[in-house]
């Protein structure tokens, strides 16, 4: 079965430890939503992007965490 994990990220790609830490998630689907859930704490503590793995397969990123400004 195949594992879902986000590697958290400053702006320069270098790795930080995320604020919350998460889970192992069974679905792509179920790792979006906790992302969806957590991303201000995320970024608050210090992160500023993510990458969406499955297994050892990046699957998408670096998506930011910064809210757009208006």
């Amino acid at each position: 079965m195949a594992s879902w994990t986000w590697r958290f990220e400053k702006a320069d790609g270098a790795e930080v430890q995320p604020a919350v830490q998460p889970e192992e998630f069974t679905t792509q689907g179920d790792a979006e939503s906790w992302i969806g859930e957590h991303w201000k704490a995320l970024q608050e503590g210090g992160a500023d992007q993510v990458r969406l793995f499955e297994d050892s397969a990046e699957i998408y990123g670096p998506m930011s965490l910064r809210a757009e400004e208006a």
